[in-house]
Order: structure tokens, then C-alpha cells, then sequence
């Protein structure tokens, strides 16, 4: 089955993102991670791509190799090789976490561990990297697993995704809505029938009293939940704590991807409550 096939099926429950990977007891963005989230039972990977400085792409979400390798270089300025020298820290690094045989892997590797077995979400630290990753991907036929995605705010943000040569690979819109302002916003997405869409929203009853329109333009709805200021009241730590007031009222309004650094507490929650 694609990643686009998965989307849209009616039967499916509530697909659970690892972002970075599922990293409790492996490095974020590691192969090992990778691995986690498939035993999970996770039905997406969240990776982060950037390019090394001879041209090869690699995972890794920070600038600098500080936080995941103890090194204080800006990642991009390092060759394949160089990076490859390096060994990473356990969970999502600092300096209190443990060094472990893991290495920063390359997009390749990633989507050879992938193929068949998980999608995954690439999250470009540089947009510009839309063609050479669409072609990657295609190059180790895993263009149907995978997508690509950027903020769509405007028509000259629609108009610049058209411009990208990113043919037979997924694309996801990230959007921002308002009460007042998702009518346009759906508009704009229009012009690029995004599968699914990355949101962020005023209100939950936003997301709830506009199903129709997001299932008229056979788009799904993604939020993260992580610990980050973007998530606003939404976050895993709120959730472990009441999941049914977190997760449970999203699902309820009609999302159906989420993206958490505990994949495994979700999946549990959603097993339990059969949605």
C-alpha cells in the first residue's frame, strides 16, 4: 500500500507519528530509532534531512552536532565521511546522555530501512532540497513511502511548490487555521491537493465544524503534540496526564495523524479506545 493509499483510507484509525524516530533507548533520526518505531507498530517516521558539505544527504535536526555528538560544528560543514566519524548520544542527546554506537545515517540508508516496512515524513531544514530528495527517493523507489512538505500561507507559496520537481513523491501542506480564515486558506491548498496537511488552529472547534470541508477536499488532518511552544495547550506532557482530553478530543474533531515524542503511550491510547 502508498503512503497516500494509507492516507486515505476510511478504515484505518489514527495514525501515530515518532518524531525523530521513536528515540526513547535509541539517538533521534538514528537507524536504531527507526527500528523503534517499526516495533512500535508506528504507522509514520518523522526525519530530518540536511546536506553535508560534499553533497550527500543526512539526518540530523540541529545546525550544530552539540547537542545529539558532543561537537560543536555546524552539521552542513562536515563531509559524509566526516560525519559518518561520529558516534551519537542515547535519546535526544545533551550532555547527560551516553554515547552509543549509533552514526548519523544518511538519507539512504534511512529510506532503505523504511521501504515497505513504515512511511516517513522528511522534514528539509532547507526547502531548496525538494528536487534532490524527490530524486533520491525515487532513485531507491521509495517516492510512494515518503513525503515532502512546507508552509502554504499564500498563492505564491502554492505557486513556488508547483515550480519543485517533485513528481511521484507526496506532498503535505502546513497550514495555520482560523475561523475566518480557513475558507481562503482551503482555497490556496486547493491549488495543490496536498494529501494531508500539517495544522495548526485558533480553536479545536474550528477543526470540528469544518469536517465536510476538509473531506471534501480529501485532505487529512496532522497536529504535533510535542512539547513545544508551537502546540500550544496540545502536548504530550498534558496528554499522559488526561489523554482523553488531549488526543481523544483531536481525534474526535476529525484528525487523524499524530505526531508525539511518546508514540508508544498513543498507540496504546488508541487501541484502547478503538479509534
Amino acid at each position: 500500500m502508498t503512503y497516500k493509499d494509507f492516507i486515505a483510507s476510511p478504515a484505518r484509525t489514527c495514525a501515530v507519528v515518532a518524531h525523530r524516530g521513536a528515540w526513547h533507548g535509541a539517538p533521534e533520526n538514528s537507524l536504531a530509532a527507526i527500528e523503534n518505531a517499526i516495533a512500535l507498530g508506528c504507522e509514520i517516521v518523522e526525519l530530518d534531512v540536511r546536506r553535508s558539505a560534499d553533497g550527500e544527504l543526512f539526518l540530523m535536526h540541529d545546525e550544530t552536532l552539540q547537542r545529539m555528538a558532543g561537537i560543536g560544528r555546524e552539521a552542513e560543514s562536515l563531509t559524509m565521511a566526516e560525519l559518518r566519524a561520529l558516534t551519537l548520544r542515547q535519546d535526544d542527546g545533551g550532555e547527560s546522555r551516553a554515547m552509543t554506537d549509533q552514526r548519523i545515517p544518511t538519507l539512504r540508508q534511512a529510506l532503505e530501512v523504511i521501504r515497505g516496512r513504515i512511511f516517513a515524513d522528511l522534514d528539509l531544514k532547507d526547502r531548496g532540497l525538494f528536487p534532490e530528495v524527490a530524486a533520491c527517493a525515487r532513485a531507491m523507489d521509495a517516492h510512494a513511502s515518503v513525503d515532502l512538505k512546507t508552509k502554504v500561507h499564500s498563492r505564491a507559496d502554492a505557486a513556488w511548490v508547483r515550480a519543485q520537481k517533485i513528481d511521484g513523491v507526496p506532498f503535505m501542506g502546513m497550514a495555520h487555521f482560523t475561523a475566518e480564515g480557513l475558507g481562503e486558506e482551503l482555497d490556496i491548498l486547493g491549488e495543490l491537493s496536498p494529501f494531508m496537511c500539517e495544522i495548526r488552529f485558533d480553536r479545536i472547534e474550528t477543526i470540528a465544524r469544518n469536517r465536510e470541508a476538509f473531506e471534501k477536499a480529501r485532505m487529512a488532518l496532522w497536529i504535533n503534540t510535542l512539547d513545544q511552544p508551537g502546540s500550544g495547550e496540545w502536548t504530550d506532557s498534558a496528554a499522559l496526564a488526561d489523554p482523553d482530553a488531549i488526543w481523544g478530543r483531536l481525534i474526535d474533531a476529525g484528525i487523524s495523524v499524530i505526531q508525539t515524542d511518546q508514540p508508544e503511550a498513543l498507540k496504546s491510547y488508541i487501541k484502547a479506545r478503538g479509534a
